[in-house]
């Protein structure tokens, strides 16, 4: 049985800066980070389906500092999709964005795939801290 994790954030931006803060390599480095360093993962994502990339920081005892992944879906400005892979789970990440209006932006992410409630636990929480580090970098 696999579990998913699904979350919501609401950022005052707009819809292209936050597509762009989601598919752009020099952007993601920005706010996807090492949670336990706060260093950028530096990453070679295209938001090309089909393209495989990988995000890397330095590796400890426990993991190899590698996420592998390959675009799966491409709907710019409103969604993109990939595989998310590292330590034996192979996850799929679904970013939906949403235009609310005002200025203001809804982004749903839907994780599926993950294989017990630790791991769950574990996604999470490093969605929650990357998604704060995505408003401080969309507020730059």
């Amino acid at each position: 049985m696999s579990l998913t994790l699904t979350l919501d954030f609401q950022y005052k931006t707009t819809i292209e800066k936050l597509w762009s803060a989601l598919t752009d390599s020099s952007k993601l480095a920005k706010w996807v980070a090492n949670i336990h360093t706060g260093q950028p993962m530096e990453n070679d994502f295209k938001p090309v389906v089909g393209h495989r990339f990988q995000f890397r920081t330095q590796p400890n005892e426990y993991w190899d500092g590698i996420i592998e992944g390959e675009v799966l879906i491409v709907e710019a400005p409103n969604r993109v999709s990939y595989t998310w892979a590292s330590g034996g789970e192979k996850h799929t990440i679904t970013w939906t964005l949403q235009d609310l209006g005002d200025g203001q932006v809804n982004l749903h992410l839907e994780q599926t795939g993950i294989s017990n409630e630790p791991a769950l636990n574990g996604a999470k929480y490093g969605w929650n801290k990357w998604c704060g580090d995505l408003e401080k970098a969309l507020a730059q």
